[in-house]
This record gives structure tokens, sequence and C-alpha cells, in this order.
């Protein structure tokens, strides 16, 4: 004996009678919430080897939670050097585009530059405060050549290091 599948599961339809759709269109935009800024951040390792990393987001303090291993989430490439500490945040961008074309502009230029030779007079041991100045004037300097590329009026760049 064999049994029609649709008595064994039965299809079950919407009715028309369920919730009716709204017209009302303010009921529509209240739900919307304003669109969350969005920046583009330096962060640098504090333990050996002595690292930066450039990334977007639009909330710092969870992410660098996240790359401290507070939170899920992160970059793999900041497993290694934690903890890390804010460098650079540079907020005002308008959109997750803007922010990520700043931060691989600055990435590139940071690729590109080059390096500043040791000078070290003799010294094999170079410091991890030597190490870290180096690193974040290299960024500096990138970032300044992305300044002349990109329109920065509108933006806020807060250094939280001292890069004298």
């Amino acid at each position: 004996m064999t049994t029609r599948l649709s008595t064994l599961f039965p299809s079950i339809k919407p009715s028309s009678k369920s919730k009716p759709i709204s017209t009302n269109p303010s009921s529509s935009s209240s739900i919307k919430s304003e669109p969350k800024p969005w920046s583009v951040y330096l962060i640098i390792s504090t333990n050996t080897p002595i690292k930066t990393y450039v990334g977007v987001t639009t909330c710092f303090s969870r992410r660098l939670k996240q790359h401290n291993g507070e939170l899920k989430g992160g970059a793999k490439a900041t497993r290694s050097g934690r903890p890390w500490i804010s460098a650079c945040l540079i907020e005002g961008f308008k959109d997750q585009s803007e922010a990520s074309e700043f931060e691989s502009k600055w990435k590139i230029f940071s690729r590109k530059l080059p390096r500043k030779k040791e000078n070290n007079g003799g010294e094999e041991k170079q410091t991890m405060e030597d190490s870290s100045l180096r690193l974040l004037q290299h960024r500096q300097a990138a970032l300044n050549k992305v300044e002349t590329f990109f329109d920065c009026s509108n933006l806020e760049i807060n250094w939280h290091l001292n890069l004298v």
C-alpha cells in the first residue's frame, strides 16, 4: 500500500488573514538607525617581534579587544605580539568603501616606502623602543603620503603615541 506524500507531509499555506502590510512610511524609517561611523586604525604590538597592523572598523574598542584575544574575532596576523595598543585612530569616513580605500592606500605606501637603514653604531641589540619608534615613523611617513592623494579635510587623525 502506498501513501501519498501530501497526506504524510501536508503543505501549510499562509493564510491571507495574517499580519497586515503597513503602508505608513514613517514606521519603516523609524526602524532605521544612524549609520555607524567608519574608522581606520593603527595598532602596535608590545611584545617582540614588534609589528604594526592597520585595519578598518566601526567600533575601535571592540576591535582592539578582538585583536588582544579578549573577544572572539580579530585578524590572524595579530595573534602574535599581544597585547596590542592603539597608535593612531583616523575617524570621519562617510562609509566603509571610503575607509577601506584609505586603509589600502596606507598599506600600499607603507610597503613601497624605503625603510631607514639601522644606524646603531656597532651595537647588535636594538631596544624595543627604537624598533617601535622606527616602525611608527615609517607608518607616519606613509600616512603623510596618503594625505597628498586623499581628501582628508573631513577626517580627524589622532596619534596616541609620541613619535619624537
